[in-house]
């Protein structure tokens, strides 16, 4: 009988502990949770705020001063993300998006940097190595955010700036991209399309609209696939297809060509000739040709000059020679 008072005893003494602990940890919580509701709101974004995001050394930029440019266009449409990210040079880029675009502004953000670097490889360190870029949620904000009163439905992104005075720095700069970009298109095309918005931010100072469009859009695709390990037929395979029914082209790309069903054509040719010129003489006289080209509006006299110039080559020369570049390319 004793051994079972005793073990009656112990349990007794157990319990009693148990319970004691019991209501002094539900003291300890209760009190913690009571100082938390008493800390002024004030405080706690500022807290949230200082919370680093998911991704390496990106950090949360709601603060940053580029975003008044564009925060009355996107609060309207949802709460607003925001991502710093180490770019050129020692500056920062910015990546902004609604919660519902995460995905993209993840995959943005992460290639910012090297897409940065690409840019600047072929074009030089004289431009700002900052950029903000914006995903959409509607094409309502996209058209709103490239100020357009209407964009065409295929395109998946585009470069803004301010207007400014040709020799100064652009300001008000920006690439958007629309809200269905990271559906119709992959990381690798989300890349690619990245570096040829950048390019265009990096070469926009030297640059004067109404300038010819297959140097523009052309050396923006160049840069965009330089590096990456792209073949011809991944490149311009609308192209590569018409060439291989004995259909080349005649001439380089006209504005028109970049308008209408034309468009992805244009594109890919466009790309060619600046492909052409980077292999048949070097990059470095590719670039001085789009400094010289992209300085005004040209016609193909003007054009002839500057590639005598630069090239030491006709622009007849030059078009004969990139077409059978072209065919032995596609072949």
């Amino acid at each position: 009988m004793s051994s079972i008072r005793q073990a009656r005893a112990w349990l007794f003494v157990r319990r009693r502990f148990q319970f004691c602990a019991t209501v002094a940890m539900v003291t300890v919580l209760t009190g913690t949770c009571g100082a938390l509701l008493m800390v002024p709101n004030s405080v706690l974004p500022k807290l949230r705020a200082t919370q680093p995001t998911s991704i390496g050394n990106l950090r949360a930029a709601d603060d940053d001063p580029r975003l008044a440019a564009v925060r009355r266009t996107l609060e309207p449409f949802g709460q607003l993300v925001t991502e710093q990210v180490p770019t050129g040079n020692g500056q920062e880029s910015l990546v902004v998006g609604h919660p519902a675009q995460r995905a993209e502004i993840d995959t943005l953000a992460g290639e910012l940097a090297a897409a940065t670097t690409a840019v600047t490889g072929v074009w030089g360190p004289g431009w700002a190595q900052a950029a903000m870029v914006v995903v959409a949620s509607n094409p309502s904000e996209f058209a709103a955010l490239v100020r357009s009163g209407g964009m065409p439905a295929d395109v998946a992104a585009a470069s803004v700036a301010d207007p400014f005075v040709p020799g100064t720095q652009p300001t008000g700069q920006r690439v958007v991209f629309s809200s269905d970009a990271g559906r119709r298109l992959d990381a690798d095309g989300l890349r690619t399309l990245l570096r040829h918005e950048l390019t265009h931010i990096a070469t926009r100072a030297q640059t004067v609209d109404g300038a010819p469009q297959w140097m523009l859009e052309g050396f923006a695709e160049f840069v965009a696939h330089l590096g990456t390990g792209h073949r011809f037929a991944d490149i311009a395979p609308t192209v590569a297809t018409r060439i291989h029914a004995g259909d080349v082209p005649r001439d380089l790309p006209t504005a028109a060509d970049f308008a209408g069903s034309g468009a992805v054509a244009a594109y890919e040719q466009a790309w060619s000739v600046c492909a052409f010129v980077a292999d048949q003489f070097d990059q470095p006289r590719l670039v001085e040709l789009y400094r010289r080209i992209a300085a005004g509006k040209q016609d193909p006299a003007s054009e002839d000059r500057i590639m005598r110039d630069v090239l030491g080559t006709s622009r007849d020369e030059l078009v004969t020679s990139w077409r059978s570049w072209l065919s032995a390319r596609a072949a």
